[in-house]
C-alpha cells in the first residue's frame, strides 16, 4: 500500500510541475489535424478465469456464508486500526462474528479428541471378543437384507468420500498451477509500473511538442492570408461588382458593333443608290427598245402575232424600278458620334475595373503585414512558455526516485519468492500426502466391497465362506483400522486450514471484492484523527476534500488518468493553467482593428461613365429604322426579270421567223444579263443593309434605359465597396482570426482531455492491487485452501459412518470360527476346523 500511495503522490507532483509551466492553450477547432497519444501496452491482463473449478470455489464460499452469515465487522476493524480495541470488553463482538467458525472448530476438536479414544476403546473391546470381535455369526432371518443395506450404504459413503478426495486433488492441482504463475505475475506488474513511469514523460513531451504542429498550421494560414482572408473578402464583393463590369464590357462591345453596323449601312446605302440608278437606266433602255419594236414592226398588226404583242406591251411594267433609296438619309451623323465615343477606350477601363477588384487579395496582404507580424509574435510568446516545460530534468529526478521504490519492491519479491515457492512445495506435498492417505483408506473399502461382493456365496455357511469373501472382510477391517489411526490427524489439518482460510476469505477476500475494505479505510478520521479524508490530506494536505480509496480504485480500474482519479484539479486547476484568454483577446483585437482600405478599388472612372452617356446620346435610337427596313425588304424591280425573259422568249417562239422575232430574243437575253449583273448584287447589298439596320435597331432599343441602369448599378456597386467594405473586412477578419484561434483552442482542449483522461492512466496501480489481493492471495492461495479443507473435511467426516458400516459388513464377508446349528433339542455352536 505504501508503494501505491507513493506512486499516487509522485503523479500528483509530476502533473503539478508539468502543467504549472505549460502555456495557455484553447478549445475546439474545425479542420485541424487530430492528435493521438503514443499508445501504451501493459502486460498484465487482469484476473484470469478459474474455469470449471470456479463453481467449486463458489460452492465453498456459499458454505462459508451459511456458517458465517454475519456482515463484515466494520466497527471491530475500525477499533483495531484506531488501536481502541479492548479484548476484555469487545471480545463478545468477535465471538458473535466468529460464532459459526468457532462452532465448527469446536466440533472438529471434539472429533479429534473422541475419535482416537473411540478407536482405542473399540480396539480393546474387539480384543475381548466384543464389539463384533467374536468370530461367530448368529443366523438371522433378515441377514441377507442387512448385508445388502450395509453394502449399498458403504458404497454410497465411499463415493461421497471419493468426491471429497477429488476436491482435494483439484485444490492441490490448482494451487500448483497458480504458484507457477506467481513469478510471471509479479514480473508483469513491476514491468507495467515501470512502463507507466517511462511512458508518462514521453506522453507529456509529445503533448507539449504538438504545440509546434499547431503553431506551424497557424503560421501557414497567416502566410496565406492573401487567398484565405483576401479571397474571402473578394468573394463577398464579386457578386456586386462583377455583374456590373460584365454589363459595361458587353456595352463596350456593342459600341464597336454599332460602329461597324453604321459603316455597313452607309456603304450599303451608297451602293444601292448607285446600283438602282444603273438598273433603272438599263431597264429603261430595254423597255424603250421593246416599245419601239412593238410599235414599228408590221408583224404586230398581223394576227395571230397581234395577241403576243399585246401581252408583251402589258408586261412591260415589270421592268420598272421598285425601290427608292434616294429618300433614305445617310447615317454619317450617328457614325461621327459613335466614332467620337470610341475615342475613349471603354474596354480598357473595364479591364482596369476587373484588375482593381481582383487585386483585393494583394491589397489585403500588403496592408496586413504589420498585423500578421504582431500575431506571430503573440503565438511565439505562447511557444516560449512551452519551451521551458520541455526541460524534463526535475521530472526525471522524480521518476528516478520512484524507480527506487519499484527496485526495492522487486528485490523484496525476488528475496521472498524462493521462500514462498519452497513453502508452497511443502504445502503441495502435504496436500498430496493427505489426499493420498484418504485415497488409501477409501481404496481399502473399495477393495473390501469388491472382494466381498464378488466372493459372496449364498449357499456357503459363515464357517465355509470362500477366500475371496474373507479377503474382502479383512480389507474392510484394515480400512477401519487406518481410519481410526489417521482421521484425527486429518481433522486437525482441516481445522487449521478451515480457520485460516475461512477467516481470510471472509475478512479479506470478500470485502476486497465488494470494496468494503476501501470503505473502511475511507472512514473519516480513521487513519489520522485530524484528517477527515486520509488520501486528500496525504496528497493535498487538505483533508476536507473528498478523495476516497474506493473512488480512486474504481477510477483506476476503469483505466482513468491519475489527474481524474486523484482529483488533482484541487492541487492545480488545469483550466487555469491552460487559460489563453489574454492571448485570444490580443489576437482578436489585432483582427478586430485590422487596417485594410479598399478606397483604391474603382470599378469605372468618370471618363467611362461619360463614355456610356455619350453613346446613349449618339442618336442611333432616333433613326427611322422602319423606313430603312421597308426599302431593304422590297425586290429591286416590280417584276421578276427571269420570268419576264422566259415569257418574252415564249412569245417570240410563237412568231414567224424574221427580224422582230430575233429582236425579242435579243431583249430577253439582255434582261437575263441585267438580272445577273445588276439585280443579284443589288439584292445582296439590300440584305446587308437589312441586317445592319436590324442590328442597329436591336442595339438602340431602350439604349438610354440600359445605360441608365448600368450607371445606376455601377454607382450602387461602388457605393457598396465604399460604405460596406469595412463591415465585410471586419466580418471576414473575425472569421479568419477565429480560425487561427480555433487551432489553439483545439490544441488546449486536447491537452486537457489528454491529461484528464489518457496521460498516466492508473490501471497498472489497480492491477497491482488486484494481483496481490485478488489473484495471489485469494484466487491462488485461499480459494484452493478452502476447497482443500472442504474436500478433506467432507471425506474425514464420512469416515465415521464408513467405519460403522464397514465393521457391520465385515461380519458378512469374513469366515467365522463358529456358527449357529439348529436341531430338535438344542443349538450347539460348531467350531471351524480351519481355525479362523
Amino acid at each position: 500500500m505504501a508503494l501505491v500511495l507513493s506512486f499516487l503522490l509522485l503523479l500528483g507532483y509530476l502533473c503539478g510541475n508539468t502543467i504549472s509551466k505549460a502555456p495557455p492553450l484553447p478549445t475546439e477547432m474545425p479542420e485541424v489535424s487530430s492528435f493521438e497519444l503514443p499508445s501504451v501496452n501493459y502486460e498484465t491482463k487482469g484476473v484470469s478465469k478459474a474455469g470449471p473449478i470456479g463453481g467449486l470455489f463458489r460452492m465453498v464460499q456459499g458454505f462459508l456464508h451459511v456458517v458465517q452469515p454475519h456482515e463484515f465487522p466494520e466497527d471491530i476493524l475500525r477499533k483495531i486500526i484506531q488501536k481502541k480495541f479492548d479484548p476484555s470488553t469487545d471480545y463478545k463482538e468477535v465471538v458473535y462474528y466468529e460464532l459459526g467458525l468457532l462452532i465448527c472448530a469446536v466440533l472438529g476438536l471434539l472429533f479429534v479428541i473422541l475419535m482416537p479414544l473411540v478407536g482405542c476403546c473399540f480396539c480393546l473391546c474387539r480384543c475381548c471378543n466384543n464389539c463384533g470381535g467374536e468370530m461367530h455369526q448368529r443366523q438371522k432371518k433378515n441377514g441377507l437384507f442387512l448385508k445388502k443395506c450395509f453394502t449399498v450404504s458403504l458404497l454410497v459413503i465411499c463415493v461421497l468420500i471419493s468426491i471429497g478426495i477429488l476436491f482435494s486433488f483439484l485444490a492441490v492441482y490448482h494451487l500448483k498451477t497458480q504458484a507457477k504463475m506467481v513469478p510471471t505475475l509479479a514480473d508483469s506488474n513491476l514491468k507495467d509500473l515501470r512502463t507507466l513511469l517511462s511512458e508518462t514523460p514521453v506522453q507529456i513531451k509529445y503533448v507539449l511538442g504538438q504545440y509546434n504542429t499547431t503553431k506551424e498550421k497557424a503560421f501557414s494560414d497567416l502566410n496565406n492570408i492573401k487567398p484565405l482572408l483576401g479571397g474571402g473578402i473578394l468573394k463577398q464583393i464579386e457578386p456586386k461588382a462583377i455583374p456590373v463590369l460584365d454589363d459595361i464590357k458587353a456595352m463596350a462591345a456593342a459600341i464597336i458593333e454599332t460602329k461597324e453596323a453604321l459603316e455597313n449601312v452607309n456603304s450599303s446605302l451608297k451602293e444601292l443608290k448607285n446600283g438602282t440608278s444603273q438598273l433603272g437606266a438599263s431597264l429603261s433602255k430595254v423597255k424603250t427598245d421593246l416599245e419601239t419594236s412593238l410599235n414599228n414592226d408590221p408583224m404586230c398588226s398581223t394576227p395571230p402575232a397581234t395577241a403576243s404583242c399585246d401581252n408583251i406591251r402589258r408586261s412591260l411594267d415589270q421592268l420598272d424600278d421598285n425601290t427608292d433609296f434616294d429618300q433614305l438619309p445617310s447615317m454619317n451623323d450617328q457614325l461621327e458620334s459613335v466614332n467620337e465615343v470610341l475615342k475613349t477606350d471603354l474596354a480598357g477601363l473595364v479591364e482596369e475595373g476587373y484588375r482593381s477588384v481582383n487585386d483585393i487579395p494583394d491589397i489585403v496582404q500588403n496592408q496586413t503585414k504589420d498585423t500578421i507580424a504582431d500575431v506571430k509574435r503573440i503565438l511565439d510568446s505562447i511557444g516560449s512558455s512551452i519551451s521551458d516545460v520541455t526541460d524534463q530534468g526535475s521530472i526525471q529526478d522524480a521518476f528516478s526516485s520512484f524507480n527506487g521504490y519499484i527496485n526495492e519492491t522487486e528485490n523484496y519479491v525476488n528475496h521472498y519468492l524462493p521462500i514462498f515457492q519452497e513453502f508452497e512445495s511443502y504445502g503441495l506435498l502435504g496436500g498430496l500426502v493427505v489426499s493420498c492417505l484418504l485415497s488409501f483408506i477409501v481404496i481399502f473399502y473399495y477393495l473390501g466391497l469388491s472382494c466381498g461382493v464378488c466372493g459372496f456365496d449364498k449357499r456357503a455357511t459363515p464357517t465355509s465362506r470362500g477366500c475371496l469373501s474373507n479377503t474382502g472382510g479383512i480389507f474392510l477391517m484394515a480400512g477401519v483400522g487406518v481410519s481410526f489411526l489417521f482421521c484425527w490427524i486429518l481433522m486437525i489439518i482441516v481445522i487449521l486450514t478451515f480457520v485460516v482460510g475461512g477467516n481470510v476469505e471472509k475478512l479479506v477476500c470478500e470485502p476486497y471484492r465488494n470494496r468494503k475494505l476501501f470503505q473502511i479505510l475511507d472512514t473519516p478520521y480513521l487513519l489520522n484523527e485530524k484528517w477527515q479524508y486520509y488520501l486528500s490530506g496525504l496528497i493535498f494536505e487538505e483533508p476536507s476534500i473528498k478523495l476516497t480509496f474506493e473512488q480512486v480504485y474504481s477510477d483506476c480500474n476503469e483505466n482513468k488518468s491519475m489527474y481524474t482519479s486523484l482529483q488533482l484539479e484541487n492541487r492545480f486547476n488545469i483550466s487555469k493553467y491552460l487559460n489563453i484568454k489574454d492571448h485570444i483577446q490580443e489576437i482578436q483585437h489585432e483582427f478586430e482593428y485590422l487596417n485594410v482600405s479598399l478606397d483604391n478599388v474603382v470599378l469605372l472612372d468618370e471618363a467611362g461613365k461619360k463614355n456610356l452617356k455619350d453613346f446613349s446620346a449618339s442618336g442611333i435610337d432616333s433613326i427611322d429604322y422602319a423606313a430603312y427596313l421597308t426599302e431593304a425588304s422590297k425586290p429591286p424591280t416590280k417584276g421578276n426579270l427571269l420570268s419576264f425573259a422566259d415569257n418574252l422568249e415564249a412569245s417570240a417562239s410563237d412568231l414567224p421567223e424574221g427580224n422582230f422575232k430575233e429582236s425579242l430574243k435579243t431583249q430577253a437575253k439582255n434582261v437575263r444579263t441585267i438580272h445577273q449583273q445588276q439585280v443579284i448584287p443589288l439584292e445582296k447589298s439590300m440584305s446587308t443593309l437589312y441586317q445592319s439596320v436590324k442590328a442597329l435597331q436591336h442595339t438602340s432599343d431602350g439604349l438610354v434605359v440600359k445605360v441608365t441602369k448600368i450607371i445606376f448599378s455601377l454607382d450602387a456597386a461602388q457605393e457598396f465597396i465604399k460604405e460596406n467594405a469595412s463591415s465585410v473586412i471586419f466580418e471576414e477578419s473575425m472569421m479568419y482570426g477565429n480560425t487561427i484561434i480555433g487551432y489553439f483552442e483545439h490544441y488546449t482542449q486536447w491537452v486537457k482531455d489528454s491529461i484528464t483522461l489518457n496521460i498516466a492512466s492508473c490501471k497498472p496501480v489497480s492491477m497491482a492491487l488486484d494481483s496481490v489481493f485478488d489473484i495471489f492471495l485469494c484466487h491462488s492461495l485461499v480459494e484452493p485452501m478452502n476447497l482443500f479443507w472442504f474436500g478433506v473435511g467432507n471425506s474425514t467426516l464420512f469416515l465415521l459412518p464408513a467405519v460403522i458400516f464397514a465393521v457391520k459388513l465385515a461380519k458378512y464377508f469374513r469366515r467365522m470360527d463358529s456358527e449357529d446349528v439348529y436341531d430338535d433339542v438344542e443349538t450347539v455352536p460348531m467350531k471351524n476346523t480351519m481355525g479362523y
